[in-house]
């Protein structure tokens, strides 16, 4: 058993969904997976198991929010459990006018403000952290069979979510399309490890429009679309 999994070993598949919020991995487990169950409830970051909807075996675990939360889980689910493909269903925020709330964005990579990798690289220089190019581009033909429309691009990473130097202004100028706290990590990751890596966000807030965001049940409940990309990434 891992410290913040607690899970029994076979307990959790090979391929695992990740979101955030807890609620939100149980909101996966009830509504998208059969013959569940609930491998951990350490510290209330619930893990479950099912059969999607293609028979396929798969996890779902919740992680937190922000890079060092995802860390913790993705090292002890690969390096203890031997999970071997991880798809991010995060939320985010979008900071260009372009960016619509409900909007899905498949990342080809992320950008960040941590220091997290300037602690893993040689002074002065800098790593772009990116998606895994197969689970990518099956993810976009995903979308484009099944007539979803998604945003294609870069997004932020960013440690502080109440920030008030507006610095993700200057990352929009450059065409990066949303704001969000994991992925940056979580890529890096699946290059030092070798899992397979992809994040799919739904735009829960803009911090450029006027209506700026769901409600805590909307975020929760209403990413259906994602998932059903998610979901079909799961083989």
């Amino acid at each position: 058993m891992s410290t913040h999994i607690g899970a029994r070993p076979g307990d959790i598949a090979e391929i695992v969904l990740l979101p955030g919020d807890p609620l939100r991995a149980k909101w996966v487990a009830d509504n998208f997976l059969t013959r569940v169950n609930c491998y951990s409830g350490v510290r209330n970051m619930f893990g479950f198991t099912g059969i999607a909807p293609n028979g396929k075996r798969v996890s779902v675990q919740g992680a937190g929010m922000g890079q060092a939360s995802l860390s913790i889980y993705v090292n002890e689910l690969v390096d203890e459990y031997g999970v071997k493909k991880i798809i991010r269903v995060g939320s985010t925020g979008g900071i260009r006018a372009d960016v619509q709330l409900r909007d899905i964005i498949i990342a080809m990579g992320s950008c960040s403000d941590s220091g997290m990798n300037l602690r893993r690289f040689p002074l002065g220089t800098t790593f772009a952290p990116i998606a895994n190019p197969e689970l990518f581009i099956k993810a976009c033909e995903i979308a484009k069979n099944m007539n979803i429309s998604v945003k294609i691009g870069n997004v932020l990473a960013t440690d502080l979510f109440y920030d008030k130097t507006n610095a993700h202004k200057v990352f929009a100028k450059y065409g990066v399309l949303s704001i969000e706290m994991e992925t940056s990590e979580f890529y890096t990751l699946a290059a030092e490890k070798g899992f397979k890596a992809l994040t799919l966000l739904t735009v829960s807030d803009s911090l450029v429009k006027r209506q700026k965001s769901l409600s805590s049940d909307e975020r929760e409940k209403s990413f259906t679309d994602m998932m059903k990309i998610a979901l079909e990434l799961v083989d």
